[in-house]
């Protein structure tokens, strides 16, 4: 069954720094939405159901159905959203109308496929790194992807997937490889790192010798010089 992801919203004529603070005691959040050929609407939204609804992440990546209170519903698609930095209080949020048939440029996350089972993890020992968790993308808004899947399955030691060498929905582009020459920006996505090779206590044991003497062999040399 689908999902509809919409938020409710009232529309706000109090703005500045000390509204959004009044709003934010009672719980709310400021919020605008704008694009769409329309005018800037300044909105708020209640805290406690919009943090409900974000358990969902399809809220993060699909067109969003924005209910302002006497008004029609109006498509839209989450620009932004900022958070308190050390509390778990959302405090403000833009959205972005869109239009049918219209290309966008929208963030989707990325989801990695079979790390354990990754050749270079299993059998290399090697560590799975991710370069890029997000990717930005652009395409008409009925076409956006809830998620892109990266598979590293067949990835071994040192190995790495690029940006063109994903597997992308029809009538999905990457934004960073539209600017000239793909290949000058053709980013890592995600890669194996070899594994970490701790030395021996007896070796480094003797690595510190060494370096002992050689520093103590200098410093004679050093002297015997200056006599």
């Amino acid at each position: 069954m689908a999902v509809n992801y919409e938020f409710n919203a009232v529309k706000r004529e109090d703005k500045g720094s000390s509204a959004a603070r009044r709003m934010r005691r009672e719980m709310k959040i400021p919020a605008v939405i704008y694009g769409g050929h329309a005018d800037v609407e300044l909105l708020v939204l209640d805290h406690q159901e919009v943090e409900k609804k974000l358990l969902d992440d399809g809220y993060y990546s699909h067109v969003l159905t924005i209910n302002v209170e006497g008004e029609k519903p109006q498509q839209a698609i989450m620009k932004a959203m900022h958070r308190h930095p050390s509390r778990p209080r959302i405090l403000h949020m833009d959205f972005m109308r869109v239009t049918a048939g219209e290309k966008l440029r929208v963030s989707v996350p990325l989801h990695f496929l079979n790390e354990d089972a990754c050749v270079g993890v299993k059998t290399g020992g090697g560590t799975v790194l991710h370069n890029l968790n997000e990717l930005e993308i652009i395409c008409i808004p009925s076409n956006i992807p809830e998620f892109i899947e990266v598979d590293v399955v067949s990835l071994d030691v040192g190995g790495a997937i690029h940006l063109t060498q994903l597997d992308l929905p029809e009538n999905v582009e990457i934004a960073a490889l539209m600017h000239g020459d793909e290949h000058d920006h053709d980013q890592i996505v995600v890669s194996i790192t070899p594994p970490r090779i701790d030395m021996p206590e007896d070796d480094l044991e003797v690595s510190a010798d060494a370096e002992q003497e050689s520093t103590e062999g200098s410093s004679e040399a050093s002297g015997s010089s200056g006599d």
